[in-house]
């Protein structure tokens, strides 16, 4: 049994933008102190799935997603502490810059995150053709927001043991920062990038081989030991296990839950006014209907290396209200099994599309569940492959014409970012007037659609979607969108995936 308000330790690791190397700084030090016997959370920053599916092999347990944008702060804590039990220390990746976020105030940054959260950052700082001005920049960090604890610095891409002892010198005299490491540059190979990040896992064949170099890396060049240490020393008492999210904290953030135009400083302020001890989470509202019957239904998880990102928030919410998940792939799979519902995540179904056409048994069978009202829950990747085709270059693959859609591929992202939807038309899913907060990230294209205006569940306030800053195409008990929803931040969602699964099912019986 876990000792009673054990502090529990945490860090953050964030960088001076994107690009400087801190996910494999983060994978090389979750996989050491994993080597080393150390039972590490992994979580990320941010909505990203690819990093979270790389930090999650690394620590060998699900990697969780803190996103102030896509969900109240009071969830977002909540999340930490449930999913920091049975650790020995936290780690959470940031992304972007420090400081980067959506507008002047500093909101959804990685630095937030930190301080909401009351743990110790360490920054990873490139030191490519550069020596003085590192200790300026890092000066610049500290300076610019003092509540902020940046514990110390790692140096990256490093040209020599010269190089490394000119950094650190100005370092230490400026900044009066411990360097705990200093890395020097890595060959591609180990860690091949696509997609503005690192390729996903589950399609690297040498994934296990790379978490190996990472953390044979990070043994080498960062001082593990001083770093857990440090940690520990500075764990918050706020964050210890086996306390409860009390009534007011839950009250004060119950209303906040959508808040499209409230300001998060607000939210955070509030929270930790009302909240200021310990908490752990609160379950999700609402409470599912499979209490009331005997047998639970299936909900199909479409998950293969072109169908991979899922947050584990989403599907724990399935499984919290009582559905039974079972994993299909349409590129290894010839048929359907029987199931009540399906839903699909997102992925690269570029990077598999003459498999995915090949399989024609599974397309058709798909197509003749979804003209029975099977119904389907569909996200980005997932709505492509429901859509008539894919052109890649000149070449043409059918997918599963549910949808009159004809997809082609940019080379470059055509949506990117968070999105904020308002629910003006029905649909299986969601209330009518429900604001949701979420993101997108597409490299596909619409070369032809055929719909109607009111088969569009969503008006995009912020964001792409699908056409005209429309969303949400909607037919029979069909679903699909470029929004990517956190279970936590939409609690109708779960709710009403399982109910509609429930529905399905009786209408078979």
């Amino acid at each position: 049994m876990q000792q009673q308000n054990r502090k529990v330790p945490g860090l953050a690791i964030a960088g001076l933008r994107g690009g400087t190397g801190k996910t494999v700084i983060s994978l090389g030090i979750t996989a050491a102190w994993r080597e080393k016997g150390l039972r590490v959370a992994p979580f990320k920053k941010g909505p990203d799935y690819i990093d979270a599916g790389w930090l999650a092999q690394a620590a060998g347990r699900p990697c969780y997603n803190l996103d102030t944008f896509c969900c109240p702060p009071y969830q977002v804590k909540a999340s930490f502490l449930k999913n920091s039990l049975n650790s020995d220390i936290s780690l959470v990746e940031g992304n972007r810059g420090l400081y980067d976020c959506i507008d002047v105030q500093g909101e959804t940054s990685t630095a937030e995150i930190a301080k909401f959260l009351k743990i110790p950052l360490l920054l990873v700082v490139d030191c490519t053709k550069s020596t003085r001005t590192i200790a300026a920049l890092v000066m610049g960090c500290t300076v610019f927001d003092p509540d902020l604890h940046i514990m110390g610095i790692v140096l990256n891409r490093v040209a020599g043991k010269r190089h490394e002892g000119k950094v650190r010198d100005n370092i230490q005299r400026y900044c009066r920062l411990p360097v705990y490491g200093a890395v020097p540059k890595l060959k591609a190979e180990d860690f091949p990038e696509r997609h503005m990040g690192l390729v996903p896992s589950a399609e690297h064949s040498f994934t296990a081989a790379s978490i190996k170099a990472a953390a044979k890396f990070a043994r080498e060049n960062i001082d593990l030991d001083r770093l857990y240490t440090d940690c520990t020393d500075t764990a918050s008492p706020d964050f210890a296990d086996g306390h409860a999210l009390d009534d007011d904290t839950a009250e004060a953030a119950s209303d906040q839950t959508a808040f499209p135009d409230v300001s998060r400083h607000d939210v955070f302020s509030k929270v930790e006014k009302d909240s200021p001890g310990t908490v752990t989470p609160s379950p999700l509202s609402g409470e599912s209907q499979v209490s009331q019957h005997t047998t639970a239904p299936v909900i199909g998880v479409i998950k293969d290396s072109a169908f991979q990102f899922y947050y584990p928030d989403n599907l724990e919410a399935l499984e919290s209200r009582g559905a039974l998940l079972k994993f299909i792939s349409p590129l290894t799979d010839t048929t359907i099994p029987d199931v009540d519902a399906i839903y699909m995540g997102g992925g690269f179904p570029e990077t598999h599309a003459a498999k995915l056409s090949d399989n024609l048994g599974f397309r058709q069978r798909l197509k003749q569940l979804a003209e029975k009202g099977l119904p389907i829950y569909a996200e980005c990747g997932g709505l492509m492959f429901l859509g008539r085709s894919l052109t890649l270059d000149t070449r043409v693959y059918p997918m599963t014409d549910i949808l009159p859609i004809a997809f082609g591929l940019s080379a470059r992202p055509v949506g990117h970012g968070y999105t904020r939807v308002t629910v003006v038309n029905a649909n299986p899913f969601f209330p009518e007037g429900e604001v949701i907060h979420g993101h997108e990230f597409r490299y596909s294209t619409i070369l032809d659609i055929d719909f109607k205006r009111e088969e569009m569940a969503f008006r995009m306030d912020r964001g792409r979607g699908i056409v005209d800053k429309q969303d949400g195409f909607t037919r029979q008990n069909v679903f699909a969108t470029y929004t990517h929803i956190l279970a936590p931040g939409v609690p109708s969602w779960a709710e009403a995936l399982v109910n509609r699964a429930l529905e399905h099912k009786r209408r078979k019986q």
